[in-house]
């Protein structure tokens, strides 16, 4: 079976490319992807795959196989608000981009689909397929936990990767703590505007927006303690629009991001109290707003070892390497948090490396020859998993 999906697999590469591509002129952003669902529900029908779409968040949800154990593969299909500027001939021009892959990854959960579809009848339970969206924005994953996309049937287990444009095709990476949690949110601070020649009958949010900002930065320094990982960033600081204005508004917007949950409750906790704490102390009103708010990625490691044996198995060429801990974030955390999952890398890396650039970059660029290799190895990893679990079957109650 090992050398025969493999084979299968690449018998699929070249329509999967063209899959890819079609995918990737046509990135949508967050939770409202309509051609992409009407792509993906298109090629599901023409593999004869049952599916249901989560119509308020743009998530499609298929079904290969019956009873048993349920294995879950997820894979993304959100783009970014990126102008591309890879000059490729099937760059997409609407003003967005599939900066991070994930039209890569949707093709390989596809091409997946149809190995699983063609071996329906050698499985030994049930393999759901989610294609979500929202991953960028942290709202996909939650959204389909919501929607019910972990019962009926209940899911067991969960495996997801992420293709990964600054490692080398071929090569495979896994770690426990494989990404950090994330805190987004967003400050508001409210003063009394008014002419810069008169600040003294003004409440002036800049200097106030500055302490905070200032004071924000003394958690990581003061409060966070030594051997923790924590990065906390405002990444957005926006007030006035002429010299000699004071503005009404001063608006700040940061992400936190930690691995142990201790940690990130204290900084958590610490935020809510220092914002308004010093915006009080410069008169200025305040209001804080959770953009995000998602856990970290912590993979199970009875099933991370099952995964890679699959990936052995499959093929003995891939390059294998553990330590994966970035302090990047992924949605995929909220069904990690819900049932045993795992989360690899995938490389992605183009040939001539001085052409490799970071995710979200407008002239990054993949390599498609991994696509194959990631239809395959979740196959193998789902039909492994099923057939080592078989005896241990659930009943719904």
């Amino acid at each position: 079976m090992e050398k025969r999906l493999l084979q299968e697999a690449e018998a699929l590469q070249e329509e999967l490319v063209n899959w890819r591509r079609g995918l990737h002129q046509i990135p949508e952003l967050d939770v409202h992807l309509p051609e992409t669902v009407k792509f993906v529900t298109g090629k599901l029908k023409e593999m004869g795959i049952p599916y249901e779409v989560y119509e308020d968040c743009s998530c499609v949800v298929a079904q290969i196989g019956k009873g048993g154990k349920c294995f879950l593969l997820r894979s993304d299909m959100d783009g970014l608000p990126l102008q591309e500027e890879t000059g490729l001939e099937f760059a997409s021009t609407n003003g967005c981009m599939h900066g991070c892959g994930h039209d890569l990854h949707a093709t390989i959960l596809l091409g997946a689909a149809k190995l699983l579809k063609k071996h329906e009848q050698e499985l030994k339970g049930t393999v759901k397929l989610l294609f979500q969206s929202g991953e960028e924005t942290f709202h996909g994953a939650k959204a389909a936990v919501d929607a019910g996309v972990l019962e009926n049937p209940r899911v067991d287990a969960a495996f997801a990767m992420h293709v990964m444009a600054g490692v080398e095709t071929g090569t495979i990476q896994y770690g426990h703590q494989a990404m950090a949690s994330v805190y987004g949110f967003k400050i508001i601070l409210t003063g009394r505007g008014g002419h810069g020649s008169q600040p003294e009958v003004c409440i002036d949010p800049i200097n106030a927006g500055v302490e905070v900002y200032h004071a924000l930065q003394s958690l990581i320094a003061r409060e966070c303690p030594p051997g923790a990982e924590a990065a906390l960033t405002i990444g957005q600081f926006q007030a006035g629009n002429a010299a000699n204005v004071i503005p009404e508004r001063c608006v700040l917007q940061g992400t936190l991001r930690t691995f142990e949950k201790e940690v990130r409750e204290l900084l958590i906790r610490r935020i809510g109290e220092i914002v308004p704490a010093v915006a009080s102390a410069y008169r200025c009103q305040c209001e804080t707003e959770v953009l995000s708010s998602t856990p970290s990625v912590i993979c199970d490691e009875a099933l991370t070892e099952e995964c890679l044996e699959s990936i052995r198995s499959l093929d003995a060429n891939l390059q294998i390497q553990g330590g994966v801990h970035l302090m990047g974030s992924e949605d995929f955390a909220e069904f990690t948090d819900r049932v045993p999952g795992t989360y690899f890398i995938i490389g992605a890396g183009v040939e001539d490396k001085t052409k490799w650039k970071g995710q979200h970059n407008p002239k990054v660029l993949f390599n498609e020859s991994c696509l194959k290799e990631g239809a395959a190895i979740y196959a193998k990893a789902a039909m492994d998993w099923l057939a080592n679990h078989t005896e241990e079957v659930h009943t719904e109650e």
